[in-house]
């Protein structure tokens, strides 16, 4: 289940928070977090025409934003950090890693 909501945080970048998280205890999951992978499918079915659109006409104008979390992961004290590249206000390009 973990794999498939990997492959899909390629085009939904909405899930890949929740999806990581997840990811983290999938070698010995609890009931807690199969309900959340199953919440995850949830909200997807409840999205399923949301995704990234591009059009023809958008600007040429480069945003760049990123954020972290020092020492944010209660378990492992490890940070978090993400960023964000729009072209326009067409997102580009994104990353998280922990």
């Amino acid at each position: 289940m973990i794999g498939a909501l990997m492959y899909l945080t390629s085009s939904r970048p909405d899930i890949v928070h929740a999806t990581c998280l997840c990811a983290r205890y999938q070698a010995k999951p609890i009931e807690k977090h199969l309900k959340e992978v199953k919440r995850i499918f949830c909200y997807l079915w409840g999205t399923i025409n949301t995704g990234l659109w591009y059009t023809k006409d958008f600007g040429f104008e480069l945003t760049g934003f990123s954020d972290a979390d020092y020492a944010g992961c209660k378990d492992t004290f490890k940070s978090t950090s993400g960023e964000a590249q729009f072209l326009g206000k067409k997102l580009v390009s994104w990353s998280s890693r922990k």
